[in-house]
């Protein structure tokens, strides 16, 4: 039997038109700002009629480690906001947009699969309303603004040698990982040596997602410290006038894209940091207005539960003041087979003990997620390939482990697939039991935030650092000691190995570099081999994607 690929199940979908998608959420016509009949921002004119409004409950789904045979976090949360309107609820979900680096890389697509998906899909992934367009523009302005004030004279004193603003692009491309600029003779400037970000790793992106309003952003946008002077006096983008032009290019992009589901319930799509080197989850403000809207929203962070959902307590949700309700772990049979030590090819064949041993990544991120003070349960995307005995020995694991876990049929199925796990998150939600706290205090020290999340996380036995990086975080220390740290590590592994796979104990978290996100209120902790500039594949997915003879998109996952 064949199975239909996600781009035609997302190309047979009854759409509504989006102002009709607005009504089930009693939005009037002039709240939207249409980009097409499919999708529309939401101006902010409504979004600030909604402040007086009580907020509905905050779910999130996350999930253990990735593995290469995948665990469908993106599809859960789409099966999951439309299996809560299934069962009667008024629920809408709040996702990130996805990065063209991973779309055309190795990762695919991000707007779910099967029967739980958003659409619609190929505008979703590929150029949607425009916002990482116009993030990356903002971003490169203030790089082109550095070195124009350089070439005029340089009346702030940088020191060309500590520009630490670097460029960004949508796309995986090693080849710009170090790049030097300015080559070509005395009308081009002083060359120097600096290098190419993704636009999701942008702080500019970190800077947008957290950011509550315009005049926040604005004010953001003017922290951000881009240089020092030899004195190693911080120069901030305020001080070249930049935050005015960059705020300008952000405006409408700040407004929350509204889509909808292959079921035609609401979803906000809005903002993308990456989860293993930026904090991984969409916008605050889209999380804040659908609260406003729904009764019950469902958001995803990025990757396992030890980044994204990590990320999302101690940094998303303490900037915002969110107070999530109930949290969903997914996993695959498959993936936690992988963590037991089975090769991709040896998936299909039952083998309950490697599934044994790949629990323990299952049962160390349900810990983790109960440290927050968060009721979760456990989401299992179904497979063909799946047994009765091995649904049974996870949901006896997950017993044991005080949670519940649900065998969820969602990608086939859509919202009718995961009524039973809606119903239970429902209560959770409801019962009033979650209470939330982030993992470590805002005056903690910055060196012990680190080896909180580590040890108490990751299972890690120690944190290293060299002399310039602990001298670094020793400077940080005294004047944005009390800011979060967005930890940067592979996402592969609880460690810093990408193979090092189920629940590694004993093992020690280096720390390479450590980066100041002064207008996102972070500081960045870059652990191992880490890159803010991905590469693409041997075979990247780009090789599959063309326009076929009918003019419709083909390839794209």
């Amino acid at each position: 039997m064949s199975v239909k690929s996600d781009i035609e199940i997302a190309r047979e979908a009854t759409t509504k038109p989006i102002w009709e998608i607005a009504d089930t959420l009693g939005m009037p016509r002039d709240a939207l700002y249409p980009f097409g009949p499919s999708k529309a921002k939401i101006t902010f004119d409504y979004l600030d009629s909604l402040k007086g409004k009580p907020d509905g409950k905050l779910i999130l789904v996350t999930a253990i480690s990735p593995t290469p045979a995948g665990e469908g976090k993106t599809t859960t949360t789409v099966g999951l906001g439309d299996g809560l309107n299934k069962i009667g609820k008024k629920a809408m979900i709040c996702l990130r947009e996805p990065s063209l680096g991973p779309c055309f890389g190795v990762k695919g697509g991000a707007a779910g699969g099967g029967y739980s998906q958003v659409v619609p899909m190929e505008d979703i992934n590929l150029h949607f309303t425009g916002d990482f367009h116009a993030i990356g523009a903002a971003h490169n302005l203030l790089a082109a603004l550095i070195d124009n004030h350089i070439y005029w004279g340089n009346e702030l004193g940088i020191d060309e040698r500590r520009v630490v603003w670097r460029r960004v692009m949508d796309m995986n491309d090693r080849a710009l990982r170090d790049t030097v600029v300015s080559l070509g003779g005395v009308a081009n400037g002083f060359p120097r040596q600096t290098g190419f970000d993704i636009t999701v790793a942008s702080e500019v992106m970190a800077i947008f997602c957290l950011s509550t309003s315009v005049a926040d952003l604005t004010r953001r946008l003017g922290n951000i410290v881009v240089a020092y002077t030899r004195d190693r006096k911080p120069i901030l983008a305020r001080d070249l006038k930049a935050e005015g032009p960059m705020s300008v290019l952000l405006k409408e992009a700040l407004m929350p894209n509204m889509v909808q589901t292959l079921e035609n319930n609401p979803a906000f799509i809005h903002g993308g940091p990456f989860a293993n080197i930026a904090h991984g989850c969409n916008s605050v403000i889209a999380t804040q207005s659908a609260l406003k809207l729904a009764d019950y929203v469902v958001t995803e962070a990025g990757f396992g539960a030890d980044l994204g959902a990590e990320k999302f307590f101690d940094i998303k949700c303490r900037k915002a003041g969110l107070n999530p309700d109930a949290v969903v772990i997914v996993a695959t049979v498959r993936a936690l087979k992988m963590h037991g030590g089975l090769a991709k090819d040896q998936l299909k064949e039952e083998n309950l003990d490697a599934l044994k041993k790949g629990l323990a990544n299952l049962g160390r991120h349900i810990s983790n997620v109960k440290k927050f003070g968060v009721p979760a349960v456990v989401g299992i995307n179904s497979f063909l390939f799946d047994t009765p005995a091995e649904h049974a020995l996870i949901k006896a694991f997950c017993e044991e482990q005080g949670v519940e876990a649900f065998i969820n049929e969602h990608w086939a199925k859509g919202g009718d697939g995961i009524t039973a796990m809606a119903e239970r998150v429902v209560e959770l939600a409801d019962s009033g039991t979650a209470q939330f706290a982030p993992l470590y205090a805002d005056d903690m020290p910055i060196w012990d935030k680190i080896n909180t999340v580590a040890k108490s996380l990751y299972g890690a036995d120690d944190v290293t650092a060299d002399k310039k990086t602990r001298d670094q975080i020793a400077q940080l220390q005294e004047q944005y000691g009390n800011f979060p740290v967005c930890m940067a590590k592979t996402q592969m592994s609880f460690s810093t190995d990408p193979n090092l796979r189920g629940a590694p104990t004993g093992h020690t978290v280096a720390i390479r570099e450590v980066r100041l996100s002064a207008g996102a209120e972070f500081i960045v902790v870059i652990c191992g081999e880490i890159m803010t500039m991905p590469g693409l594949p041997r075979v990247p997915a780009a090789n599959h994607i063309k326009i076929n003879d009918e003019g419709l998109v083909e390839g794209l996952f």
